[in-house]
């Protein structure tokens, strides 16, 4: 039998050619890709959570890989309901985290890693999450570079995206290309699985697995049909010009200026006339001949960036929420889907305000972020140490806290205003200062810990 590299890198041709890819099923009696799934999965440290059964990594074998591979070849395996825990959020509601057990995340691994060997190659590049060697920083620095002369900005989120994919949009979008109803049913099974909430059993009516490893490709697969969308129809109809007409004001002032300079005249006429030409824009902003419109997505949140009135934008915005809600049974959030005025006020993006003004996109980290931060490390105004900690050594302290803030800092490192990240440093330093103190019932003399720490 082929190793998992060959048989994935075959599956992947078939992709970057747009091949349908049959006889799909038979590659899931691959010991190796089981073994290479299990590679990837064993360090995690969800590897040892029980789901609703005891099994966990801890009794893997490749006796169990055999067994899996027995069930999966004569159409026996059965998913089994994950088990349902509420997680609580910074804004006091919860999210649900659905727990696998082990054999049903070595599946869904197998069965991602070659799904995402052949859509991969076909996925459009204005989709950044969850996708190889792609991110929140590839989506940003994009935007960074690329987005300049933007005048307005598309706000997207889709209301309760991983729990409203429908069964059978999904299925028939896999249909379009896998060309195997074994493996097609095989998926249809692990939607269809269910969960135990308090131990008691509730179906999936629609949405990913929640908890599944595979469900982020899943729901990238179901959301690419907008990325097309948005590519092939709306971008094509609201891009036009090469480039903005230069206003007749500007072009005058430049001729004169010229003509001065050949005659040869110089002093405080051409120079209140430079002064003059710096004072207007060199591109006409209405050009009703220039439109530019620019998409990015990550996971359910997609920005839009349009140079062009605000009657268009609002019917771009219209356009989108029609497509979601025909094609793909999906409705935008009211309250997070909204268009902003690019020069004036930021668009909010993946924890990122972003603004453009003419030619220059400024990304900058949003002020309540920062204090969001800073609330962590303290308590009615003062700063804290950590109890959690006074058993760890020093150094652990240190690598702790230093390990946290490198954190803050490389993911805000397209911002424009970092270094309001010191109010954080300083918050901090302090916070593990008075952490070691504790540890060695020391105290902290001369420092003014408790000054106001915002930016």
């Amino acid at each position: 039998m082929r190793s998992a590299e060959t048989t994935l890198a075959v599956i992947e041709d078939r992709g970057k050619r747009g091949l349908p890819l049959g006889d799909v099923y038979r590659q899931l009696f691959s010991t190796d890709l089981y073994l290479k799934a299990y590679g990837r999965l064993y360090r995690n440290q969800g590897a040892m959570t029980k789901g609703t059964t005891e099994e966990t990594v801890d009794g893997m074998s490749q006796r169990k890989i055999a067994e899996i591979i027995d069930l999966v070849r004569y159409e026996r395996y059965r998913w089994t309901p994950v088990r349902r825990m509420l997680i609580p959020k910074a804004n006091g509601k919860t999210r649900p985290l659905g727990i696998p057990i082990w054999s049903d995340k070595l599946l869904q691994e197998v069965m991602r890693s070659i799904l995402e060997a052949y859509y991969e190659p076909q996925f459009h590049p204005t989709s950044h999450g969850f996708r190889p060697k792609r991110g929140c920083h590839t989506a940003l620095g994009e935007i960074s570079r690329v987005w300049t002369g933007t005048k307005w900005f598309i706000e997207g989120d889709i209301q309760g995206c991983f729990d409203n994919i429908d069964h059978e949009v999904l299925v028939s979008i896999l249909r379009k290309q896998i060309q195997d109803n074994r493996f097609i049913r095989l998926v249809e099974g692990l939607l269809k699985a269910g969960y135990l909430e308090q131990w008691t059993y509730r179906p999936t009516l629609s949405g990913t697995p929640q908890g599944g490893i595979i469900s982020p490709l899943l729901a990238n697969i179901y959301l690419d049909e907008l990325d097309r969308f948005v590519e092939s129809e709306l971008i094509p109809e609201f891009t036009k010009g090469k480039r903005r007409r230069v206003p007749p004001e500007y072009k005058s002032l430049t001729n004169k200026i010229y003509r001065l300079q050949k005659k040869g005249i110089d002093g405080a006429t051409l120079q209140s006339l430079r002064k003059s030409l710096g004072n207007l824009d060199c591109t006409d902003p209405l050009d009703p001949g220039y439109r530019r419109l620019r998409y990015i997505r990550y996971a359910d949140d997609f920005l839009l960036g349009f140079a062009g009135p605000k009657e268009e934008a609002e019917a771009i915005k219209v356009r989108i929420g029609t497509f979601l809600r025909d094609h793909l049974k999906l409705e935008m959030s009211p309250e997070k889907t909204k268009i902003t005025h690019a020069g004036t006020k930021s668009a909010r993006f993946l924890g990122y305000d972003i603004s453009c003004s003419g030619r220059d996109t400024r990304l900058t980290v949003p002020p309540e972020k920062i204090k969001d931060k800073i609330a962590k490390y303290m308590h009615d105004g003062k700063i804290l140490h950590r109890t959690e900690m006074l058993n760890d050594e020093d150094f652990t302290i240190v690598s702790l806290y230093g390990s946290e803030f490198r954190g803050y800092a490389q993911y805000y490192a397209y911002a424009g205003n970092r270094c309001r990240l010191g109010s954080l440093k300083h918050v901090m330093a302090v916070s593990m200062l008075k952490t070691l103190a504790a540890k060695h019932r020391s105290t902290l003399l001369g420092w003014q810990t408790n000054s106001n720490p915002y930016p």
